[in-house]
């Protein structure tokens, strides 16, 4: 009997140890571990750029690590996925961007892009840059419209995946200029970017967090950038509104999530420990270098952002045709 006695007293004092360890954790001793931040899309592309710089600088805020783990596939729908079965104790996020709000309209998606997640805050924002392997005879946006239009078909543009912020760029420009390049979608960004260098395709309206580096090195000749104004980090490149597509104007942004159900204090935590990393002289300095600016909302506002990008991207999928393969 005594043997009993010892015996169950031991399992419940490994079942009260067990219980303490799964329970949430609270704000005050958050993060009592490591945490997975998920990003949807392979090394290389702006998700994995502006999220790796986030997660390095977060880690040091937080005291934990911050550890990428890069999950691709279906234009960022199977790590979006992975994201929303985890569990909801801030231990596993989510980087997302502008495909977030894209996907749905493509996908048949499994979850809910505003139900299923826990907005914690908005990361940055960046334009796009269009730009050519450096043996396609062109140095122009006209150079490439006149091209384009001599040869209909026989231009191919690189992206990240059907419903990427690179698709989505180049389907506005085919729409907005009237011209016919095709297509060629690859499993993010960084693979796209090298098929471009190599040759493989001719054109890509990538992000400029991506871009800079290989325009600065040669590998890529820049033609223009797709803000409503100048980039500050490539001033010589005009806008492509500019240069003969009047009004055009893609820009990108970036932003991570939670799964539902999040505690609240811990999303506070989070939420407040993004925007100091964001304000940081360091951060601002990363992202400066890579063409991105930072933004600032609440996680309210940014929850409320996501539904108004999701509506707004809608009308230009279905305008554009496009449709996951």
């Amino acid at each position: 009997m005594g043997q009993l006695h010892r015996s169950i007293v031991r399992i419940l004092g490994l079942l009260i140890a067990l219980s303490a360890f799964a329970a949430p954790a609270t704000a005050e001793d958050y993060p009592a571990r490591s945490i997975r931040l998920i990003i949807p899309f392979p090394p290389g592309g702006s998700n994995d750029v502006v999220g790796r710089i986030i997660a390095n600088q977060l880690g040091q805020k937080l005291g934990q690590q911050v550890f990428v783990d890069n999950r691709a596939g279906a234009g960022g729908v199977v790590g979006t996925d992975l994201a929303v079965k985890a569990a909801p104790d801030g231990y596993t996020l989510l980087v997302i961007s502008v495909a977030h709000a894209v996907d749905p309209w493509i996908y048949k998606e499994t979850f809910d892009p505003i139900k299923d997640f826990t907005p914690v805050g908005i990361l940055a924002t960046g334009t796009n840059v269009l730009s050519v392997n450096p043996k396609l005879p062109v140095h122009s946006v006209q150079d490439l419209l006149d091209l384009a239009k001599q040869k209909p078909g026989s231009l191919n543009y690189a992206s990240a995946g059907i419903g990427s912020f690179q698709n989505l760029s180049g389907e506005l420009f085919k729409l907005m200029a009237n011209v016919d390049i095709q297509h060629v979608p690859y499993k993010g960004g960084g693979p796209a970017m090298l098929a471009v260098i190599a040759g493989e395709d001719q054109v890509m309206f990538s992000s400029i967090v991506q871009t800079v580096p290989n325009i600065q090195s040669g590998l890529l000749r820049g033609l223009a950038t797709g803000g409503a104004k100048r980039s500050t980090i490539l001033p010589e490149l005009p806008t492509i509104a500019e240069s003969g597509v009047p009004g055009y104007v893609a820009a990108d942004w970036w932003g991570i999530l939670a799964p539902a159900g999040t505690p609240a204090p811990i999303v506070g935590k989070l939420h407040a420990a993004i925007e100091d990393v964001l304000q940081s002289a360091d951060t601002k300095k990363y992202l400066d270098e890579q063409g991105a600016t930072p933004l600032f909302m609440s996680s309210d506002e940014f929850a409320q952002y996501i539904v108004s990008e999701i509506a707004k991207w809608g009308p230009v999928v279905k305008r554009a045709g496009m449709k996951a393969e």
